[in-house]
């Protein structure tokens, strides 16, 4: 009879993959590194595969570890679901969350990760829309939780991450060499857009905004295609982005701050468990992985695609 999978060498390697790195993983798991490594390789000696590529520190999912993360998800799940459903205390119910596109991508599958693993009994509703679209839908009740940025202008949130604003251009084209700046920015009121023009009038430099849009996904595409330049939160960089330095002419930006929002007489123990969760994930949270532009300009970074990375 063949010998079943350890649950808890299944945990582990999940957690590698959701975290990025063998040492945030430990953490998730209450391990050390060294134990969870060991997990892996009896894991691997159990299935006949190899689930990660090792070059030096830096280790990279296999074709055969994609495989088995689709099961390995649907086994903890099921064991999760099962447990749950034994469990009389287990937290059930129905939490309405919203946030901005440009966070959802970004943060969303963090928070959905750590919330439904502890929670598999609770529906989501997500609503993505602007930060003061979903103050507003918080102040009327119409929304359980937001995680909102413009905080200059909405009061009352809990700040739970802060992250560098950063005038962004693509990596294969040099539309920021132009003489009038085009931009591709949010709306009239949003704080990003603000801030990054008042910097740009600061020294100087003429600008037109040729794009404006609340979609992350038309701002990104602007950028990306090489026809305008936007002004973006850490979080919000994508492989195929450079940041612009102030070397190349460009003024250095605040930082942005994202808030978390609580709805007003919501008193519910599957709200506090969702924002203790997104407190986690965002303080947690990697950033984007970046390297030295080709160029060797200074302080230019070029945002890639991230690798999972672990000492062996």
């Amino acid at each position: 009879m063949a010998i079943p999978l350890d649950l808890d060498q299944l945990r582990s390697f999940v957690a590698i993959v959701d975290t990025g790195s063998f040492t945030r993983a430990a953490d998730e798991v209450f391990k050390t590194q060294s134990a969870v490594s060991m997990q892996m390789r009896k894991l691997e000696e159990r299935l006949g595969v190899t689930l990660f590529e090792r070059n030096g520190r830096a280790v990279r999912i296999t074709e055969e570890g994609n495989r088995l993360l689709s099961y390995a998800r649907k086994i903890l799940a099921l064991s999760q679901e099962t447990l749950s459903a034994f469990d009389e205390d287990a937290i059930q119910g129905h939490v309405r969350i919203g946030l901005p596109d440009d966070y959802a991508e970004r943060f969303l599958p963090e928070i959905l990760a750590r919330f439904t693993r502890s929670n598999p009994l609770v529906e989501l509703e997500i609503a993505c829309e602007r930060s003061l679209n979903l103050a507003e839908h918080i102040e009327k009740g119409r929304l359980d939780v937001a995680l909102v940025s413009n905080c200059e202008l909405i009061t009352g949130g809990e700040i739970v991450r802060r992250e560098p604003l950063h005038f962004v251009t693509s990596t294969a084209h040099d539309v920021h060499t132009k003489a009038v700046l085009p931009l591709a920015l949010g709306r009239n009121d949003c704080a990003w857009r603000q801030q990054g023009c008042e910097a740009l009038d600061a020294i100087g430099r003429q600008y037109r905004v040729l794009f404006s849009s609340w979609s992350a996904q038309i701002v990104t595409s602007a950028v990306l295609s090489g026809l305008a330049v936007s002004v973006l939160p850490e979080c919000a960089l994508r492989p195929g982005m450079r940041v612009l330095s102030e070397y190349e002419g460009f003024p250095r930006l605040r930082d942005t701050e994202i808030a978390v929002l609580k709805a007003r007489n919501v008193d519910n123990p599957v709200v506090d468990a969702l924002i203790d969760h997104i407190r986690e994930s965002l303080q947690n949270l990697a950033p984007p992985a970046v390297q030295p532009a080709p160029s060797g300009i200074p302080e230019t970074r070029v945002v890639r695609a991230p690798q999972l990375t672990a000492a062996w």
